[in-house]
């Protein structure tokens, strides 16, 4: 059964146990919007974490983030409505 998520603009979604982070960055323009990609790891002196931006066409419907197939049902400049 899928899981609905909604995220507004800074909102951040944990994908699963041993997946990364995604952050809502809203959209650049009418026709792409983008999804931060956050990764973390333990080094021996503290934290070191990674972001990178992925961009997407607005009528992009399927994307997969980090082996974790998303089914993005509706997006805005404000929010992102899918299911995982």
């Amino acid at each position: 059964m899928a899981k609905t998520v909604v995220l507004s603009v800074g909102d951040s979604f944990h994908l699963g146990s041993g997946k990364d982070r995604i952050t809502y960055a809203g959209m650049v323009n009418e026709n792409t919007y983008s999804i931060v990609q956050r990764k973390t790891q333990l080094i021996p002196f503290g934290w070191m974490g990674h972001a990178w931006n992925l961009f997407y066409s607005s009528t992009k419907k399927d994307i997969n983030i980090d082996e974790i197939n998303i089914q993005v049902e509706s997006v805005s400049p404000d929010e992102i409505r899918f299911n995982v």
